[in-house]
């Protein structure tokens, strides 16, 4: 199940959520350092981690799943993002060179159909970034945010359905290690928790990401023809 758009909104408006997008932001441009040039697609509710590609890719579009609902963004300019089909994405074949998953995967009711998509619209060479819930962490034990609703993973078993969908894992990161509170005193030491992770305790964060390509000498098992038929059902944008 999908966590809804305007709780989604909501939850990175507040001081942790603030916290929390700084942190992985930091690990995504570990991974994606410069993307200049590239077409960039966000798949689930990526927009808060769109905004540092948006005048350095070359097209940056941001798609939401259809139950999930959608809101404008950004709002200083004009509107980026679409209600979509998450097994059906308006995007021709080879369309796209990064896409980044971000409350996507968890809440998918056919997690290999969403990567099959993903797989078609992605060009040769091109790089999907997956982060989800780290089944060991903490995040995903509470349902206080985001990060506790849906299906969690662990490191291995987002890597084996990774492999089963036609991709092939080029590298990982972790993030989140500090308890999900709204604690100032926590927070305002988020930075000194995420060092003393990564070195002590890499297993139980927050979160897991996983970069990847798309094998070209074979296609996912999984065929768009067996793709359910979802009901949009848009939601009303606040004014």
């Amino acid at each position: 199940m999908y966590s809804d758009v305007i709780d989604l909104r909501d939850f990175y408006q507040s001081r942790l959520g603030q916290v929390a997008r700084r942190l992985i932001r930091q690990r995504v441009r570990s991974l994606w350092p410069d993307i200049s040039g590239m077409r960039l697609l966000g798949l689930g509710y990526a927009n808060p981690y769109l905004r540092p590609f948006l005048g350095e890719a070359e097209r940056v579009l941001s798609f939401m799943p259809a139950r999930q609902g959608v809101l404008h963004w950004p709002r200083e300019a004009p509107n980026i993002v679409s209600l979509v089909n998450e097994a059906e994405l308006p995007l021709q074949n080879f369309s796209i060179d990064r896409v980044l998953m971000v409350h996507a995967l968890e809440g998918a009711p056919e997690a290999e159909l969403m990567l099959g998509e993903v797989w078609r619209v992605l060009a040769g060479g091109g790089r999907v970034l997956v982060i989800v819930p780290n089944r060991r962490g903490i995040w995903a034990r509470l349902d206080i945010t985001p990060f506790g609703a849906g299906s969690p993973f662990t490191l291995n078993q987002l890597t084996r359905l990774l492999r089963q969908t036609a991709f092939t894992p080029l590298g990982h990161a972790h993030a989140l290690y500090a308890p999900p509170t709204a604690s100032r005193m926590v927070l305002g030491a988020a930075p000194t928790w995420e060092k003393l992770g990564q070195r002590w305790f890499p297993g139980f964060s927050g979160i897991v990401m996983v970069e990847a390509t798309k094998q070209l000498y074979e296609r996912p098992k999984i065929q768009l023809a067996q793709a359910k038929r979802f009901a949009y059902r848009p939601a009303a944008t606040p004014i």
